[in-house]
């Protein structure tokens, strides 16, 4: 996709109940020596969709939890169904500490309050209430939740290149170096 010319933008979208449920933790835990690698994979795509050249939107269909809700937030724009569905960060309440570069994501792409009472609460934001709290663009019918993402997209496809890129790395340095460093992923 960074290749590629012309107008272009990235839409993420899945069916059924989850947009994301978040790392799978029955595969880390029967992996614990994979750890560190499969944290550098799981950062580096966080920061490959922060920092792609296009417009990105992620279509939160239904429920976005931890990593997945982390994944949606590494996106330009974020839709999700206003009636049903969660997008959560519940590392508080099943004791796994953020990383450093999950906690500079969050803190970058969230205002301060926002991300301090979805990090330390663990709390379940419906789309209206993360809408209100800046953590959706937009919450609408499940419906409309795809076709809401593509519009957007389709609005900003002249936006891909070059300049674009250099303008999300620039906004966002910080994220993105923590979330390339692999020395300690972990830490």
């Amino acid at each position: 996709m960074e290749k590629a010319e012309g107008p272009r933008a990235l839409v993420t979208a899945a069916t059924g109940k989850f947009f994301s449920n978040g790392l799978d933790l029955d595969w880390l835990s029967a992996h614990g020596d994979r750890y560190e690698d499969y944290f550098v994979s799981v950062h580096a795509l966080f920061a490959r969709v922060l920092s792609l050249p296009v417009i990105t939107v992620a279509a939160l269909q239904g429920h976005a939890f931890a990593a997945g809700a982390m994944l949606s937030l590494a996106h330009d724009f974020r839709v999700m169904r206003a009636d049903r569905g969660f997008w959560c960060l519940p590392e508080v309440d099943i004791n796994i500490p953020f990383t450093r570069g999950m906690s500079a994501l969050i803190q970058s792409r969230l205002v301060p309050q926002t991300a301090h009472e979805a990090m330390v609460t663990g709390r379940r934001y419906g789309g209206t209430d993360a809408e209100t709290a800046g953590i959706v663009d937009h919450a609408v019918t499940e419906d409309a939740v795809r076709s809401t993402a593509m519009d957007i997209a389709r609005v900003q496809l002249s936006k891909a290149g070059d300049t674009l890129g250099t303008i999300k790395a620039r906004m966002y340095p910080i994220a993105l170096t923590t979330l390339r460093d692999i020395t300690d992923p972990l830490d």
